[in-house]
């Protein structure tokens, strides 16, 4: 997978919606989420992800690339995401693996949060 297309997929995972992340999430994914229970697989991971809003936009930059073997991407990024004037800020990772030609299923999402800086006194 060429870097637009693997850009344009993950950022297809926030702005597309619950069908878009069956479609996408391999059935035995882990992910670390910012919300309880934190570290989430399988089933549980893509229902957790289904229910959290359908980002109007993401902009994802800081954008990093590694390919550790044939059919293993590794990414890492900074996304800034809004819904309803509401806006998201994290740090993250995917892996994506080649299942067969043309077909990719992430196997690992981590997300860490922005944190917001305390005002300054």
């Amino acid at each position: 997978m060429d870097d637009d297309r693997l850009w344009g997929f993950e950022q297809s995972l926030w702005t597309d919606g619950p069908e878009n992340y069956r479609e996408k999430v391999d059935a035995e994914v882990v992910m670390v989420l910012p919300q309880p229970p934190y570290v989430y697989s399988g089933e549980e991971a893509i229902n957790a992800v289904a229910a959290t809003p359908v980002w109007q936009s993401a902009e994802l930059s800081e954008r990093q690339v590694s390919r550790p073997q044939e059919g293993l991407i590794v990414i890492g990024y900074h996304v800034k995401a809004e819904h309803d004037g509401e806006a998201y800020e994290a740090h993250c990772t995917s892996t994506i693996r080649r299942i067969e030609h043309e077909v990719w299923r992430v196997v690992q999402h981590q997300q860490t949060p922005v944190l917001t800086k305390p005002a300054q006194r």
